[in-house]
């Protein structure tokens, strides 16, 4: 998928999260773990300028979203300033989760198309593909934007709804 379609797909996947954090009293949390998971919701394909990296190899791998999630995770406990440290783990915690769901929904994604993707790299060489779409598809593209963008907003209707 190109930009707009791993975009969507970071918002469809992030929304279930972004509304239970949101409804439960954060909704700044919220909010910043919705930029972030769009944010590094294309990082996988830096693989495109990487030299010696081939594209949707090691980047594109449950590992690679889990070396995220804690990079993320680590970005966030420097961060952190409250007097508990439970509400510190919380935090992290949440960073974890955004960091590896961003690129999650970058492999759901992907799995879309023809090309598909290796998630078990590098314990398993096996392809995996649903042969939906081309990436190069602009409506693809945009019918995954506009799924996550409908997603979000169904979460804000259930907030205002119920909070």
């Amino acid at each position: 998928m190109y930009q707009f379609g791993h975009y969507g797909a970071a918002l469809l996947v992030y929304a279930p999260l972004g509304t239970v954090v949101a409804f439960g009293g954060y909704e700044t949390a919220a909010l910043v773990g919705a930029l972030a998971c769009v944010a590094l919701s294309t990082l996988p394909d830096c693989d495109h300028r990487l030299p010696l990296i081939e594209h949707r190899g090691p980047t594109h791998s449950l590992v690679f979203a889990v070396f995220v999630g804690a990079g993320l995770a680590a970005l966030a406990a420097l961060f952190v300033e409250t007097s508990s440290p439970f509400a510190d783990l919380g935090f992290v915690a949440f960073a974890f989760v955004v960091g590896t769901l961003s690129i999650g929904s970058h492999l759901l994604a992907d799995v879309l198309t023809p090309m598909g993707i290796r998630p078990l790299w590098p314990f398993s060489r096996r392809h995996y593909t649903l042969e939906v779409t081309r990436a190069a598809n602009p409506i693809a593209n945009y019918v995954l934007f506009g799924l996550g963008v409908a997603a979000v907003l169904a979460g804000v209707v259930v907030i205002a709804a119920l909070g």
